[in-house]
């Protein structure tokens, strides 16, 4: 399977690979590194009667993906990434600069799931089920995130796949599990408009 997915990386290189993603991606993938900007936008929408209800349905999603994504199908799993196995992805991602924001540097974990989509579809799906206007740019950086992955030769298909369905189904899990605490607690909240 894997050598069919490093094709398939190669292949989204070749197509989409030009000097404007070459700069844009790095930029991108590193919005939602170790999901800080997910957890900073969960930790500012807590402060707000208006947005709490959101805040706590994210913060539930990205502590369950941590758990399941990070804690648990990471190691049991074990998949290497796929620059450690292809020499023609590695000289892709060798190309980039690897300082500063901008830049991008080999990870030491392993690929599946994708950690960066995980947390952005949790992130984005969570922004979703509360305010379609907002949730709309959110889904579209989430993609855009999860694109990135692929694009700079991260992850494999099947693990920015499987993130995005995995942290979709988190965001509506959460959702739930939100709206059980807002209750059991009495949470002060007022809907989202």
């Amino acid at each position: 399977m894997n050598i069919y997915e490093a094709e398939i990386l190669q292949k989204i290189h070749d197509i989409f690979g030009c000097s404007f993603l070459d700069a844009v991606m790095p930029i991108i993938t590193n919005l939602a590194k170790a999901g800080i900007f997910w957890i900073i936008l969960a930790v500012v929408l807590l402060f707000f009667k208006k947005t709490r209800r959101v805040g706590i349905t994210m913060a539930i999603a990205l502590l369950i993906g941590v758990i399941v994504c990070n804690l648990t199908l990471k190691p049991i799993i074990a998949r290497v990434r796929p620059y450690n196995v292809s020499a023609a992805l590695k000289a892709i991602m060798d190309t980039y600069p690897s300082g500063g924001f901008f830049g991008i540097k080999p990870e030491n974990d392993f690929s599946f799931p994708s950690g960066h989509t995980i947390a952005s579809f949790e992130g984005a799906v969570s922004i979703f089920i509360y305010n379609k206007k907002w949730g709309i740019p959110a889904l579209i950086l989430a993609f855009l995130i999860a694109f990135s992955r692929l694009y700079l030769c991260f992850h494999y298909p099947t693990d920015v796949l499987v993130a995005a369905i995995l942290g979709i189904a988190f965001a509506i899990l959460a959702s739930y599990i939100a709206k059980w605490m807002i209750n059991k607690f009495k949470i002060p909240c007022t809907e989202l408009k």
